[in-house]
Protein backbone atom coordinates (compact mmCIF):
# COMPACT_ATOMS: atom_id res chain seq x y z
CA UNK A 1 0.00 0.00 0.00
CA UNK A 2 1.10 3.34 -0.34
CA UNK A 3 -0.02 6.95 0.38
CA UNK A 4 -3.68 8.30 -1.00
CA UNK A 5 -1.22 11.53 -2.43
CA UNK A 6 0.66 9.70 -5.30
CA UNK A 7 -2.99 8.52 -6.25
CA UNK A 8 -4.78 11.24 -9.11
CA UNK A 9 -7.64 12.37 -8.12
CA UNK A 10 -10.49 10.19 -9.04
CA UNK A 11 -13.68 9.59 -6.94
CA UNK A 12 -13.92 6.11 -6.13
CA UNK A 13 -17.59 4.29 -5.18
CA UNK A 14 -18.69 1.24 -3.25
CA UNK A 15 -21.76 -0.52 -5.02
CA UNK A 16 -23.06 -3.82 -2.03
CA UNK A 17 -25.97 -6.08 -3.45
CA UNK A 18 -28.08 -7.28 -0.37
CA UNK A 19 -31.17 -8.79 -0.08
CA UNK A 20 -33.28 -9.36 3.43
CA UNK A 21 -34.75 -12.80 3.15
CA UNK A 22 -36.47 -12.89 6.01
CA UNK A 23 -38.66 -10.30 4.90
CA UNK A 24 -42.26 -12.14 4.70
CA UNK A 25 -43.04 -9.37 1.84
CA UNK A 26 -39.90 -10.77 -0.07
CA UNK A 27 -41.29 -14.19 1.02
CA UNK A 28 -44.60 -13.48 -0.14
CA UNK A 29 -42.57 -12.32 -3.83
CA UNK A 30 -40.30 -15.11 -4.56
CA UNK A 31 -42.29 -18.24 -3.48
CA UNK A 32 -44.60 -18.48 -6.23
CA UNK A 33 -41.36 -18.84 -8.13
CA UNK A 34 -39.82 -20.72 -6.30
CA UNK A 35 -43.04 -23.35 -6.43
CA UNK A 36 -42.07 -23.25 -10.40
CA UNK A 37 -39.13 -23.80 -9.44
CA UNK A 38 -39.71 -26.87 -7.32
CA UNK A 39 -36.83 -25.54 -5.00
CA UNK A 40 -38.68 -23.77 -1.75
CA UNK A 41 -37.28 -24.32 1.33
CA UNK A 42 -33.73 -24.92 0.91
CA UNK A 43 -33.07 -21.68 -1.50
CA UNK A 44 -35.06 -19.54 1.54
CA UNK A 45 -32.71 -21.41 4.16
CA UNK A 46 -29.40 -21.02 2.00
CA UNK A 47 -29.07 -18.42 -1.13
CA UNK A 48 -30.95 -15.36 0.51
CA UNK A 49 -30.86 -15.71 4.30
CA UNK A 50 -29.05 -13.15 5.83
CA UNK A 51 -27.85 -11.96 9.56
CA UNK A 52 -27.48 -8.34 9.44
CA UNK A 53 -23.87 -8.77 7.91
CA UNK A 54 -24.43 -5.98 5.86
CA UNK A 55 -24.92 -3.65 8.67
CA UNK A 56 -20.87 -4.89 8.69
CA UNK A 57 -20.05 -4.36 5.42
CA UNK A 58 -21.12 -0.45 5.41
CA UNK A 59 -19.31 0.18 8.46
CA UNK A 60 -16.09 -1.59 7.42
CA UNK A 61 -16.03 0.63 4.13
CA UNK A 62 -16.19 3.77 6.13
CA UNK A 63 -13.97 2.49 9.02
CA UNK A 64 -10.90 1.11 6.50
CA UNK A 65 -11.21 2.52 3.08
CA UNK A 66 -12.42 6.30 4.15
CA UNK A 67 -11.70 7.41 0.26
CA UNK A 68 -14.90 5.89 -0.78
CA UNK A 69 -17.19 9.09 -2.01
CA UNK A 70 -21.05 7.13 -2.00
CA UNK A 71 -21.90 3.91 -0.78
CA UNK A 72 -25.30 2.23 -3.38
CA UNK A 73 -26.75 -0.66 -1.57
CA UNK A 74 -29.03 -2.23 -4.49
CA UNK A 75 -32.21 -4.01 -3.59
CA UNK A 76 -35.64 -4.85 -4.47
CA UNK A 77 -37.59 -2.51 -2.18
CA UNK A 78 -35.87 -2.95 0.87
CA UNK A 79 -34.12 -0.78 3.47
CA UNK A 80 -31.61 -2.56 5.60
CA UNK A 81 -32.44 -2.38 9.77
CA UNK A 82 -29.52 -0.51 11.03
CA UNK A 83 -30.50 2.49 8.08
CA UNK A 84 -33.30 2.68 9.62
CA UNK A 85 -32.79 3.27 13.27
CA UNK A 86 -29.80 5.59 12.25
CA UNK A 87 -29.79 8.93 13.07
CA UNK A 88 -27.18 11.69 12.18
CA UNK A 89 -24.93 11.89 9.63
CA UNK A 90 -23.25 8.29 10.39
CA UNK A 91 -24.35 7.02 6.90
CA UNK A 92 -24.67 10.13 4.81
CA UNK A 93 -22.96 8.44 2.10
CA UNK A 94 -25.28 5.57 2.09
CA UNK A 95 -27.75 5.27 -0.59
CA UNK A 96 -30.21 2.88 -1.52
CA UNK A 97 -31.01 1.74 -5.27
CA UNK A 98 -33.92 -0.14 -5.91
CA UNK A 99 -34.02 -2.78 -9.07
CA UNK A 100 -36.70 -0.61 -10.97
CA UNK A 101 -33.57 1.70 -11.36
CA UNK A 102 -31.34 -0.48 -12.67
CA UNK A 103 -34.13 -2.30 -14.95
CA UNK A 104 -35.49 0.67 -16.39
CA UNK A 105 -36.78 -0.07 -19.68
CA UNK A 106 -36.28 -4.14 -18.92
CA UNK A 107 -39.05 -3.91 -16.32
CA UNK A 108 -40.64 -7.54 -18.23
CA UNK A 109 -37.24 -9.25 -16.39
CA UNK A 110 -38.52 -8.41 -12.95
CA UNK A 111 -38.59 -9.42 -10.41
CA UNK A 112 -35.29 -10.96 -10.20
CA UNK A 113 -33.88 -12.74 -7.43
CA UNK A 114 -30.80 -13.82 -9.07
CA UNK A 115 -27.60 -11.67 -8.20
CA UNK A 116 -25.50 -12.63 -12.03
CA UNK A 117 -28.86 -10.73 -13.57
CA UNK A 118 -28.62 -8.00 -10.92
CA UNK A 119 -25.40 -7.42 -11.26
CA UNK A 120 -25.06 -7.08 -15.40
CA UNK A 121 -26.84 -3.57 -14.41
CA UNK A 122 -25.09 -2.33 -12.06
CA UNK A 123 -23.78 0.44 -14.63
CA UNK A 124 -26.85 1.32 -14.37
CA UNK A 125 -27.06 2.66 -11.03
CA UNK A 126 -27.96 7.05 -11.18
CA UNK A 127 -24.77 9.23 -10.48
CA UNK A 128 -22.68 5.71 -10.23
CA UNK A 129 -18.75 7.03 -10.52
CA UNK A 130 -16.75 5.72 -13.09
CA UNK A 131 -14.52 3.92 -10.59
CA UNK A 132 -16.59 1.71 -7.85
CA UNK A 133 -15.64 -1.36 -5.95
CA UNK A 134 -18.28 -4.00 -6.02
CA UNK A 135 -18.85 -6.18 -3.20
CA UNK A 136 -21.64 -9.11 -1.65
CA UNK A 137 -23.01 -8.22 1.39
CA UNK A 138 -20.22 -10.75 2.65
CA UNK A 139 -17.52 -8.96 2.08
CA UNK A 140 -15.64 -6.91 4.52
CA UNK A 141 -12.98 -4.37 4.99
CA UNK A 142 -10.94 -5.18 7.65
CA UNK A 143 -7.63 -3.42 7.55
CA UNK A 144 -6.40 0.00 6.55
CA UNK A 145 -6.61 0.33 2.65
CA UNK A 146 -6.09 3.32 -0.25
CA UNK A 147 -7.00 3.64 -3.81
CA UNK A 148 -4.04 2.11 -5.13
CA UNK A 149 -5.03 -1.41 -3.43
CA UNK A 150 -7.96 -1.01 -5.99
CA UNK A 151 -6.83 0.91 -8.69
CA UNK A 152 -3.40 2.29 -10.29
CA UNK A 153 -2.79 5.74 -9.92
CA UNK A 154 -4.15 6.27 -13.78
CA UNK A 155 -7.49 4.81 -12.48
CA UNK A 156 -7.03 1.07 -13.78
CA UNK A 157 -8.19 -1.79 -11.76
CA UNK A 158 -6.17 -3.37 -9.70
CA UNK A 159 -7.34 -7.45 -10.48
CA UNK A 160 -6.63 -10.14 -7.40
CA UNK A 161 -7.02 -13.32 -8.98
CA UNK A 162 -4.90 -16.09 -10.59
CA UNK A 163 -5.13 -18.04 -14.21
CA UNK A 164 -6.72 -21.18 -14.89
CA UNK A 165 -7.48 -23.74 -17.59
CA UNK A 166 -10.94 -24.23 -18.96
CA UNK A 167 -12.65 -27.21 -17.11
CA UNK A 168 -13.55 -29.14 -20.33
CA UNK A 169 -9.45 -28.72 -20.71
CA UNK A 170 -8.23 -30.46 -17.79
CA UNK A 171 -7.17 -33.75 -17.85
CA UNK A 172 -8.73 -35.67 -14.99
CA UNK A 173 -11.84 -33.42 -14.12
CA UNK A 174 -13.56 -34.12 -10.11
CA UNK A 175 -16.97 -33.18 -12.18
CA UNK A 176 -18.40 -33.74 -15.43
CA UNK A 177 -21.64 -32.15 -14.87
CA UNK A 178 -22.15 -28.47 -15.95
CA UNK A 179 -22.94 -26.31 -13.00
CA UNK A 180 -24.21 -22.75 -12.33
CA UNK A 181 -21.28 -22.53 -10.26
CA UNK A 182 -19.34 -19.82 -9.29
CA UNK A 183 -16.10 -20.98 -11.29
CA UNK A 184 -18.33 -22.09 -14.26
CA UNK A 185 -19.80 -18.77 -14.41
CA UNK A 186 -16.40 -16.93 -14.72
CA UNK A 187 -15.07 -19.55 -17.49
CA UNK A 188 -18.40 -18.23 -19.52
CA UNK A 189 -17.49 -14.45 -19.03
CA UNK A 190 -14.24 -15.42 -21.03
CA UNK A 191 -15.46 -17.28 -23.74
CA UNK A 192 -17.51 -14.56 -24.94
CA UNK A 193 -14.44 -12.53 -25.13
CA UNK A 194 -12.77 -15.26 -26.82
CA UNK A 195 -10.01 -16.25 -24.10
CA UNK A 196 -8.75 -19.78 -24.13
CA UNK A 197 -8.48 -19.37 -20.39
CA UNK A 198 -9.70 -17.72 -17.66
CA UNK A 199 -8.32 -15.05 -14.86
CA UNK A 200 -10.28 -17.05 -11.82
CA UNK A 201 -10.86 -14.12 -8.95
CA UNK A 202 -12.20 -14.78 -5.56
CA UNK A 203 -14.46 -13.39 -2.92
CA UNK A 204 -12.63 -10.08 -2.60
CA UNK A 205 -13.64 -6.61 -3.45
CA UNK A 206 -13.87 -5.91 -7.17
CA UNK A 207 -12.79 -2.61 -8.64
CA UNK A 208 -14.58 -2.06 -11.42
CA UNK A 209 -14.88 1.32 -14.25
CA UNK A 210 -18.53 1.66 -15.64
CA UNK A 211 -17.63 2.73 -18.75
CA UNK A 212 -16.44 -1.01 -19.44
CA UNK A 213 -19.83 -2.11 -18.65
CA UNK A 214 -21.88 0.73 -20.37
CA UNK A 215 -19.27 0.51 -23.89
CA UNK A 216 -19.41 -3.26 -24.22
CA UNK A 217 -23.15 -3.84 -23.52
CA UNK A 218 -24.33 -0.75 -25.83
CA UNK A 219 -22.26 -2.96 -28.12
CA UNK A 220 -23.67 -5.82 -27.62
CA UNK A 221 -27.34 -5.42 -26.37
CA UNK A 222 -28.65 -9.09 -26.74
CA UNK A 223 -25.78 -10.41 -24.19
CA UNK A 224 -27.40 -8.12 -21.48
CA UNK A 225 -30.96 -9.12 -22.65
CA UNK A 226 -29.56 -12.92 -22.48
CA UNK A 227 -27.83 -12.34 -19.26
CA UNK A 228 -30.85 -10.63 -17.37
CA UNK A 229 -33.75 -13.21 -18.33
CA UNK A 230 -33.10 -15.66 -15.30
CA UNK A 231 -34.71 -15.00 -12.34
CA UNK A 232 -32.62 -17.49 -10.95
CA UNK A 233 -29.52 -18.78 -11.19
CA UNK A 234 -28.58 -20.50 -14.76
CA UNK A 235 -25.57 -22.23 -15.95
CA UNK A 236 -25.88 -20.11 -19.37
CA UNK A 237 -25.31 -17.02 -17.65
CA UNK A 238 -22.10 -15.55 -17.19
CA UNK A 239 -20.89 -13.41 -14.03
CA UNK A 240 -20.30 -9.31 -15.21
CA UNK A 241 -17.68 -9.26 -13.15
CA UNK A 242 -15.57 -11.53 -14.50
CA UNK A 243 -16.43 -10.28 -18.26
CA UNK A 244 -15.25 -6.78 -16.48
CA UNK A 245 -12.33 -7.70 -15.76
CA UNK A 246 -11.63 -9.79 -18.89
CA UNK A 247 -12.41 -7.05 -21.11
CA UNK A 248 -9.69 -4.99 -18.81
CA UNK A 249 -7.24 -7.64 -19.52
CA UNK A 250 -7.59 -7.80 -23.29
CA UNK A 251 -7.56 -3.94 -23.42
CA UNK A 252 -4.52 -4.09 -20.77
CA UNK A 253 -6.06 -1.60 -19.34
CA UNK A 254 -5.43 -3.29 -15.41
CA UNK A 255 -2.69 -4.53 -13.06
CA UNK A 256 -3.20 -8.16 -12.04
CA UNK A 257 -2.08 -9.65 -8.43
CA UNK A 258 -2.14 -13.05 -7.51
CA UNK A 259 -1.79 -12.10 -3.44
CA UNK A 260 -5.39 -11.97 -2.65
CA UNK A 261 -5.04 -10.53 1.08
CA UNK A 262 -7.84 -12.53 1.88
CA UNK A 263 -9.34 -14.15 4.73
CA UNK A 264 -12.07 -16.68 3.92
CA UNK A 265 -14.44 -19.04 5.64
CA UNK A 266 -16.78 -20.95 3.65
CA UNK A 267 -17.92 -23.73 6.08
CA UNK A 268 -17.96 -23.35 9.95
CA UNK A 269 -17.29 -26.57 11.18
CA UNK A 270 -14.23 -26.65 13.00
CA UNK A 271 -14.20 -25.69 17.03
CA UNK A 272 -14.50 -22.35 17.78
CA UNK A 273 -10.68 -21.40 18.66
CA UNK A 274 -9.83 -21.64 15.26
CA UNK A 275 -12.05 -19.04 14.11
CA UNK A 276 -10.64 -16.67 17.23
CA UNK A 277 -6.85 -17.34 15.66
CA UNK A 278 -7.69 -17.00 12.66
CA UNK A 279 -9.63 -13.54 12.94
CA UNK A 280 -7.28 -12.37 15.79
CA UNK A 281 -4.02 -13.42 14.62
CA UNK A 282 -4.21 -14.55 10.88
CA UNK A 283 -6.29 -11.39 10.04
CA UNK A 284 -3.42 -8.78 10.70
CA UNK A 285 -1.71 -9.29 7.39
CA UNK A 286 -5.04 -9.17 5.34
CA UNK A 287 -7.13 -6.58 3.82
CA UNK A 288 -10.59 -8.78 3.32
CA UNK A 289 -12.40 -11.19 5.62
CA UNK A 290 -15.48 -13.16 3.17
CA UNK A 291 -18.33 -15.06 5.24
CA UNK A 292 -20.01 -17.20 3.04
CA UNK A 293 -23.38 -18.72 4.20
CA UNK A 294 -22.50 -17.32 8.25
CA UNK A 295 -26.20 -17.48 8.72
CA UNK A 296 -25.36 -21.75 8.59
CA UNK A 297 -23.04 -21.40 11.28
CA UNK A 298 -23.45 -22.59 14.99
CA UNK A 299 -24.60 -20.22 17.40
CA UNK A 300 -21.45 -20.17 19.33
CA UNK A 301 -19.43 -19.14 16.65
CA UNK A 302 -21.73 -16.94 14.75
CA UNK A 303 -22.25 -14.74 18.17
CA UNK A 304 -18.92 -14.95 18.18
CA UNK A 305 -17.50 -13.38 14.47
CA UNK A 306 -20.46 -11.42 14.95
CA UNK A 307 -19.25 -9.36 18.03
CA UNK A 308 -15.93 -9.39 16.30
CA UNK A 309 -17.04 -7.87 13.13
CA UNK A 310 -18.75 -5.18 15.36
CA UNK A 311 -16.26 -4.13 17.37
CA UNK A 312 -13.60 -4.46 14.47
CA UNK A 313 -15.68 -1.95 12.56
CA UNK A 314 -16.46 0.57 15.04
Amino acid sequence: MTDNNTIKDFQVDAVISWVDGNDEVYKAKILPYLKEKGDVTKTLRSRYAQVDEIEYTVKSILKYAPFINSIFIVTDNQVPEFLKLSSGDDFSRVKVVDHQQLFEGYDDFLPTFNSRTIETCLHKIPNLSEHFIYLNDDFFIINPTTKNDFFTENGNPVLRGIWQQFQEKKLFKKDKTEKAGHKEAQEKAAKVLGFKKFFRFRHTPHPMRKSTLVNFFSGNPEILKDNIKYRFRNRNQFLPVALANHIEIKNKTCVLRNDLQLLYFRSYKKPLYWYKFKLNISSKKKLFLGLQSLNKSPDNILNYILNWLSIRTN
